[in-house]
């Protein structure tokens, strides 16, 4: 193939992630088929989402603000969209009864008390870690490529249980995705940070997912877009949290 053919296929990809995951102006619509047939590059969006917190706060010197800087800007970035899904969870995983109702809680437009105890909770740990960490800059970029990697993780292995944007993804998604994703959390070694935080964060990024894909294949009979959503933040705060604690 082409070499100029290649790069446009791999520029189509990155802008159609970005639209995907971001709110970011990058011009005309480019169709979600370029990103879903290399969902692998999903740590990319993290790179970039990262980048941009870490810059909203690079020049604040007090922590509190800064880490509530970092918390308002991922949310700007992203339009919520993970973040709904989260709260989404947290209905579902609240819900009493059979895999029926817990869907049809998952599904529901309406926020009830389980979306916002989850959105809360992990907020909280989330601004709580930054205020925690200095600089908060490399740990934003570390904490939200995890959090990617585990979006892809779950596209790949997450068997739908209903038709929308998730089963489109995993339609073209291949077993072995999230082991190129995890290629592209190598680069996270330039930065100044201890490789122990590194590899914990990289433990994390692995285990939050697994341990989610169990829970949704249990309460739901598998795994949709709100979850995979729900995955970014929650892999986001523990690994905050673990570069905190370790």
């Amino acid at each position: 193939m082409h070499i100029a053919v290649v790069q446009r296929m791999l520029l189509n990809a990155l802008v159609s992630l970005l639209q995907f995951t971001t709110v970011l102006p990058l011009g005309r619509p480019v169709g979600l088929e370029a990103f879903a047939r290399r969902s692998y590059i999903y740590p990319i969006a993290g790179y970039v989402t990262g980048g941009i917190a870490a810059l909203a706060t690079f020049w604040i010197s007090e922590a509190t603000i800064a880490a509530a800087m970092a918390v308002a800007a991922l949310l700007l970035i992203t339009g919520c969209h993970h973040f709904d899904g989260l709260l989404d969870l947290g209905d579902g995983l609240m819900a009493h009864g059979s895999s029926e109702k817990r869907i049809r809680a998952l599904t529901d437009r309406q926020v009830g008390a389980g979306g916002v105890a989850a959105g809360l909770s992990v907020t909280l740990i989330t601004f709580a870690s930054l205020i925690a960490l200095h600089p908060i800059v490399w740990a934003l970029i570390t904490a939200e490529v995890a959090g990617k990697f585990s979006m892809a993780l779950l596209t790949a292995y997450g068997k739908p249980f209903k038709e929308g944007t998730h089963s489109y993804l995993h339609s073209y998604a291949k077993p072995w995705y999230p082991f190129l994703a995890a290629i592209l959390y190598v680069p996270l070694v330039l930065l100044p940070i201890s490789p122990v935080k590194l590899a914990f964060a990289a433990i994390l990024m692995v285990a939050t997912p697994v341990l989610l894909l169990f829970i949704s294949k249990h309460l739901f009979g598998g795994v949709n877009g709100d979850v995979t959503g729900a995955s970014n933040e929650v892999v986001r705060a523990v690994v905050l949290a673990a570069m905190v604690l370790i």
